[in-house]
């Protein structure tokens, strides 16, 4: 099956690496139309039976993009890790081609700015944003943990035991600890939005946002 022309639903994926590859997939469950691309056969062959189309390619070269159709595609990721000028060459022949987002993966600061600078509209840094979080989950007793701009976390915590049986009405946790708390998963049930007149049951989790000193505070509550 090949993406439709034109299709808001379909992404190229460069570079099938550890990284690559975990996004095609995560891209494939959530009904995305994928076209991967590699130089390397054997990882072409891995992922020939669960990606809509793959390739073995220069991606470098615009003119093999181009015969690929990938002029006809609004988004594609370069996840390409173990060459900079791999990287950073095969951004620009996306550029050139015309590609409405091109997401490129950096391995540092210095590779960051270069495919900025060659047309790259988003450099993300997974191996790092990945430390960083674990970091957080590590030191803490955050069960999971988001990290936005301008020090402001989400984050999924029990509900510290001090709380258990008190309504959020009452707690106050906005006045008190300088968190919001926006979702709840009671035990046994779903989660579900927070209200003022939720009661926090033992066992709850809860999704609860605020800075990240004040998130790790929450969630450290004896």
């Amino acid at each position: 099956m090949s993406a439709r022309r034109g299709s808001d639903n379909g992404i190229v994926v460069i570079g099938l690496g550890r990284f690559g590859s975990h996004l095609a997939g995560s891209l494939i469950h959530l009904g995305h139309e994928v076209l991967g691309m590699d130089r390397d056969a054997e990882r072409v062959q891995r992922w020939s039976s669960r990606l809509d189309r793959v390739a073995q390619t220069d991606p470098t070269e615009e003119g093999a993009l181009r015969q690929l159709g990938v002029a006809d595609f609004p988004r594609a990721v370069v996840a390409i890790g173990a060459s900079v000028e791999a990287s950073v060459l095969t951004v620009l022949a996306l550029a050139e081609l015309g590609l409405p987002q091109i997401w490129a993966r950096a391995t540092s600061e210095k590779h960051a700015k270069i495919l900025d600078s060659v047309g790259a509209h988003h450099v993300i840094f997974p191996e790092a944003e990945t430390g960083e979080r674990v970091a957080h989950l590590i030191v803490s007793k955050m069960l999971d943990f988001i990290e936005f701009g301008d020090d402001f976390a989400i984050a999924k915590v029990r509900v510290p035991p001090p709380l258990v049986g008190r309504s959020l009405r009452d707690l106050a946790p906005a006045d008190r600890f300088g968190v919001q708390v926006v979702g709840a998963k009671l035990p046994g049930e779903r989660f579900r939005y927070a209200g003022p007149d939720m009661v926090l049951a033992d066992g709850s989790v809860l999704i609860v946002e605020g800075s990240i000193a004040q998130v790790q505070r929450f969630a450290a509550l004896a």
